[in-house]
């Protein structure tokens, strides 16, 4: 149970380094439904500190008006309703409210994410 713990641990320092960069000029989610479909690659969901961990998962992401919906295979629960707003040279930012940690990236090419709300941990990183 504790290396399963590290490896959630290390997991999210990884996604936050990735989650620094920001999107190009021509990946700009807040403009387009480019990024609209399913990502796959290793995805994660922890509650009460049980991780389930999944390698070969797959997110699917919807817009729906400006919010988006990531839909997780595997009986992970979905994220739902997200809203970002553009900051600065095409930098979107999570504008939930709520409490926790709410890093979500994504490109035409790769989905990454570390959502954190209610004690409860969503971690992607997917390629299409």
């Amino acid at each position: 149970m504790k290396k399963a713990f590290t490896l959630v641990t290390l997991i999210c320092l990884v996604v936050v380094a990735v989650l620094s960069i920001s999107c190009s000029k021509s990946d700009d989610p807040a403009d387009n439904d480019l990024f609209v479909g399913k990502y796959h690659g290793t995805i994660s969901y922890t509650v009460d500190h049980k991780p389930k961990i999944v390698d070969n998962g797959t997110v699917t992401v919807i817009k729906i008006g400006n919010s988006y919906n990531f839909v997780f295979s595997d009986g992970i629960p979905d994220i739902k309703d997200v809203k970002f707003k553009k900051q600065g040279d095409h930098t979107l930012v999570n504008i939930d409210l709520q409490e926790g940690v709410k890093l979500i990236r994504i490109n035409a090419s790769s989905l990454n994410i570390l959502y954190t709300q209610d004690g409860k941990t969503w971690i992607a990183n997917g390629n299409r």
